[in-house]
């Protein structure tokens, strides 16, 4: 069978949560979200851990999450960087902000030469969404026209925080489970009479609660590698201003694929409830979340 690789972006983890080592555990024995996301691939048949990190936070994730996982599977660390671009090109003077997904994920070019997922650090997605999009990678195969990537897709409901609104890939998906479309919604959240996603132009409008939504779970074969360089070339030719914030985001480039008939995204529906710690207040819930999963079996009491 062939070789399948997951990617796990973390180049943000010390950024977003004051440094590495105020990452909150929610495991009983320290363990974090990150964890149990490498557990579910394991468990799945992945061959290969290879984590997208920022140099400045290797010592400290090596310490805190590598070598945990380093004694279980095989590993690769990538550092995402502001001069790794397309040609050569020159970081412009004075960009501080990584360049986004879509940069994090073509970071692992020289790495990957085999069907892989892509998934979040800090988002815990469920063993059996690992099952499927595995499944799936295993029998990937690009044709003549199209690529063959995929998607676990989520029912909104099982995505939100209580503590406040959050951001989602938001899916039109056609009968035949294959993406349509993909537009990102950066203030989704429940209220007492629904969920409701924040237009400038209309201010809140529903969604259904089993809207499918992307949490950047994404299955793909290396030829997305040239799409992403391509697509980087281009967005370097920015104005200079813009060049300075902007990122490009992976869903984007999916989209953009998807609607230049480019690639077929096969969306694997599950039921699974995403956690995750978007908020401080979230962190409570995450717990409990997970001792129900260990008093349920699905995880043992010690990864």
């Amino acid at each position: 069978m062939p070789d399948i690789s997951l990617v796990i972006m973390a180049a943000g983890i010390g950024s977003r949560y004051g440094g590495l080592k105020q990452v909150d555990p929610v495991g009983p024995h320290d363990e974090l979200i990150i964890h149990y996301s490498v557990y579910d691939a394991l468990r799945a048949g992945f061959d290969r851990i290879v984590f997208v990190i920022r140099r400045d936070i290797e010592d400290a994730f090596r310490a805190r999450i590598g070598r945990m996982v380093e004694a279980q599977a095989a590993v690769d660390y990538v550092f995402q960087e502001l001069h790794d671009l397309p040609g050569g090109a020159p970081a412009p003077v004075g960009r501080v902000k990584p360049w986004g997904t879509g940069h994090a994920v073509w970071c692992c070019r020289h790495t990957i030469q085999a069907p892989f997922a892509v998934i979040n650090a800090d988002d815990f997605y469920g063993a059996t969404s690992f099952q499927a999009i595995a499944e799936h990678l295993r029998q990937a195969s690009d044709q003549p026209g199209f690529y063959d990537f995929s998607m676990v897709g989520y029912p909104l409901q099982n995505t939100l925080s209580a503590h406040g609104h959050v951001a989602r890939g938001v899916c039109q998906v056609a009968a035949d489970g294959t993406l349509i479309s993909i537009q990102e919604h950066t203030r989704i959240q429940a209220f007492s009479d629904g969920i409701k996603t924040w237009h400038e132009a209309s201010d809140w409008t529903p969604l259904a609660p089993d809207t499918h939504v992307s949490m950047n779970f994404w299955g793909f074969t290396p030829a997305l590698f040239g799409e992403l360089e391509q697509r980087l070339a281009h967005f370097l030719h920015r104005e200079d201003a813009a060049l300075l914030r902007s990122e490009l985001f992976l869903p984007n480039v999916v989209g953009e694929l998807v609607q230049a008939q480019a690639a077929r995204v096969q969306v694997l529906p599950t039921q699974e409830q995403w956690f995750g710690v978007t908020y401080r207040a979230d962190r409570p819930r995450v717990q409990a979340a997970i001792q129900a999963l260990l008093a349920a079996g699905v995880y043992p009491d010690r990864l």
